[in-house]
């Protein structure tokens, strides 16, 4: 890995989240929180990581299932040349495709999720499906922590430990904190990477905004050959704006444009270095 890549995702990330919170203050709708903490996540993937071009059958599959990063998304995707830049000035409206939980309608986006906990047990259905289509394919799921108190994950863990899916890589985004409170207070997750162990997973725990180190393992994935990948990325919700991070009010605040130009000035740096 060159220190070029590196600065690459730093700057790109920067971009995407100056624009996410542009998208998220125009709707007056958006949970930047996630969106934020899951950014450098999203820019590793999509301009280090993924392989193969959106009309490759082999191509890497990216599957989001805290599905409300969708403002994170879009952004990334529009950095892609995928959608559009202009496009999210209509998130969240009634006519628009860019729905506040992703969707298909949108190009780049390769499965439905919105129903917290979901997005797992189709990562271990396409993982299953590239071995019996023979495709050397990789599929990623990047969950948020709070939904991994629903069962339906730990249903899809042990399938895919069991069938040895290898080509899957789950990313937990591991803010500690979801809506009202810390996921520590409401349903204990601690001690996390041994719970994925147990499973019969692999798991290495990252810095969830260290780029270097998001690049090598999510690059180096699978972990073992013969078990599913979790990488528990440890970050901080509404990384990158100060009166943001760690602050549990901004899992879904509304954005005013006076916020809005203090949380852009802190990010114009990144953006041009």
């Amino acid at each position: 890995m060159s220190s070029q890549d590196a600065a690459l995702v730093r700057r790109q990330a920067a971009r995407a989240r100056a624009l996410a919170l542009t998208t998220v203050s125009t709707a007056g709708t958006g949970h930047i929180g996630a969106d934020l903490s899951a950014m450098d996540i999203l820019c590793a993937l999509y301009f280090g990581v993924l392989r193969g071009g959106p009309d490759d059958p082999d191509r890497d599959r990216f599957i989001l299932s805290k599905a409300h990063a969708s403002a994170a998304m879009y952004s990334v995707l529009a950095l892609k040349g995928m959608l559009p830049e202009e496009e999210l000035a209509t998130f969240g409206s009634a006519d628009s495709r860019l729905s506040t939980v992703v969707s298909t309608r949108v190009p780049g986006i390769e499965f439905n999720t919105g129903s917290l906990g979901h997005g797992l047990s189709l990562g271990a259905g396409a993982a299953l499906g590239a071995r019996v289509q023979g495709s050397a394919r990789r599929t990623f799921v990047l969950t948020g922590d709070g939904e991994l108190q629903e069962g339906s994950n730990w249903e899809a863990a042990m399938l895919a430990a069991s069938r040895k899916l290898s080509s899957l890589v789950v990313i937990v985004d591991r803010n500690l904190a979801q809506k009202g409170a810390s996921t520590e207070d409401i349903n204990a997750l601690e001690p996390l990477d041994e719970k994925w162990r147990s499973f019969g997973w692999a798991v290495r725990t990252v810095d969830g905004h260290d780029v270097e180190e998001l690049l090598k393992v999510l690059r180096d994935a699978p972990l073992e050959e013969s078990r599913p990948t979790c990488v528990i990325a440890s970050t901080v919700k509404g990384k990158g704006v100060s009166f943001m991070e760690r602050n549990l009010e901004w899992h879904s605040r509304r954005l005013t444009p006076d916020l809005l130009d203090q949380a852009l000035q802190e990010l114009e740096h990144g953006i041009h270095n």
